[in-house]
């Protein structure tokens, strides 16, 4: 440990990397830069500098990166329909590579030997944020002290905090906190009474979102505009990625819209509960979704469908910066080049509401589509040949014989 001169510690002011930055300081000895990052969570972060500074710490580093996560992380990824086993819109997982890069670049520029981070030993955290560590600086040392320290327990670092006089912010009734992370497109909840997945959730939990129950009455309207794929106006006020997301974060969680409840596979092997709100992101993949389903050919939009469970586990195991994710983010990028146009969307006591979609991409055709007398625009005798050459293959096994069993009862 003595080797450790310098180290750069992912710091939040919370429990545990106000635990570790104390422990850095006495077990390796070294001297500490905080890196606090701002990815949208809507706190302030003046609390985590003047905590710091109250541990000494001579390098301090509060940066705003709300515009870079939105653009360069949370877009991109919704450009692809992101969902991680069909429910989790990947809150956490997505803000883990840019802090692993920024983690990185302050090492590089403070001289320091080493970071660290508070993930813990069972968590996905950890292999994210040191894969794409390791990918950006190959040699990077890092220390993670919840695969070192014995303090494996919420009761345990609360009783370390109070012997070493570290404030923490505790629940109204007295107990331990529930494990959060906030940034800009969710907060997530695991830990006390989620650890059971049979126990409803308390409402008090909820920090975000107004219950779907006592949301308004009166479902509230809006237009999105798309370029390339991604928002770039709502009601027509143009906005940057994330001043998009903080608006339909406002306008979701006013409407109850974003709320989940789930059990996911971990990366590291177990399965997890947690809950999470996610008002802006369920807004936006039910309309990104809208305005492809006008402007993505066939076959383009079935292939990234097909994709899309791959390139959702390459973001929740860590794999952003892989190779593999960049070459199917060019592919994702290229097919959103005519992704553009408008959904109109209604917000109604939790649901997100396709009302309409536009656009001069579109690949809808009124006469080809209708019910109604097309003009010849489509001859339907042509459907005739067209089934038969698809129902070739089943009409020669059945002539064999191979089709018997269709409707044999299942054992």
């Amino acid at each position: 440990m003595s080797d450790v001169k310098k180290a750069v510690l992912a710091y939040s002011g919370g429990l545990d990397t106000s635990i570790i930055l104390k422990w850095l300081q006495d077990v390796y000895d070294c001297e500490v830069v905080t890196f606090t990052a701002d990815v949208g969570q809507g706190e302030e972060l003046e609390p985590a500098r003047k905590k710091a500074e109250a541990f000494g710490i001579k390098e301090i580093y509060v940066e705003d990166l709300r515009e870079e996560f939105a653009r360069d992380y949370v877009f991109p990824m919704f450009r692809a329909n992101t969902v991680y086993e069909g429910e989790y819109l990947l809150g956490t997982s997505i803000a883990r590579p840019l802090i692993a890069k920024t983690l990185v670049q302050i090492a590089e520029k403070t001289g320091a030997d080493a970071i660290s981070h508070g993930a813990t030993g069972k968590g996905n955290d950890q292999v994210r944020f040191e894969i794409g560590a390791y990918a950006l600086k190959p040699d990077v040392r890092v220390i993670a002290p919840w695969r070192e320290w014995d303090l494996n327990s919420r009761e345990k670092l609360l009783a370390y905090a109070k012997q070493h006089g570290i404030e923490i912010t505790k629940k109204k009734d007295g107990g331990s906190p529930y494990s959060m992370d906030a940034n800009a497109l969710h907060i997530s909840y695991e830990g006390g009474e989620l650890e059971d997945p049979w126990c409803e959730p308390n409402e008090v939990m909820w920090g975000w979102t107004t219950s779907p129950m006592d949301a308004p009455d009166t479902p509230e309207e809006l237009t999105l505009s798309y370029t390339h794929g991604d928002i770039s106006a709502i009601d027509g006020q143009t906005m940057t990625p994330f001043t998009v997301m903080d608006k339909l974060n406002a306008l979701g969680a006013k409407h109850g819209v974003g709320r989940a409840d789930l059990v996911e596979n971990r990366f590291v092997g177990m399965k997890s509960r947690g809950c999470y709100e996610t008002p802006a992101g369920t807004i936006m993949l039910k309309a990104h979704r809208a305005i492809e389903s006008i402007t993505l050919d066939r076959e383009v939009a079935h292939l990234k469908d097909e994709l899309m469970p791959r390139y959702a586990k390459l973001i929740y195991n860590g794999f952003w910066f892989a190779p593999e994710r960049k070459m199917m983010q060019a592919m994702i990028d290229e097919s959103q080049t005519t992704v553009n146009g408008e959904v109109r969307i209604k917000l109604y006591k939790g649901n997100v509401i396709v009302c309409g979609r536009q656009s001069k991409d579109s690949l809808f055709d009124e006469n080809i589509a209708t019910f109604e007398e097309d003009g010849g625009a489509y001859d339907q005798a042509d459907a005739e040949g067209f089934i038969k050459l698809n129902a070739l293959r089943l009409r020669l096994a059945a002539g064999k014989g191979r089709n018997n069993d269709v409707d044999k009862p299942r054992r």
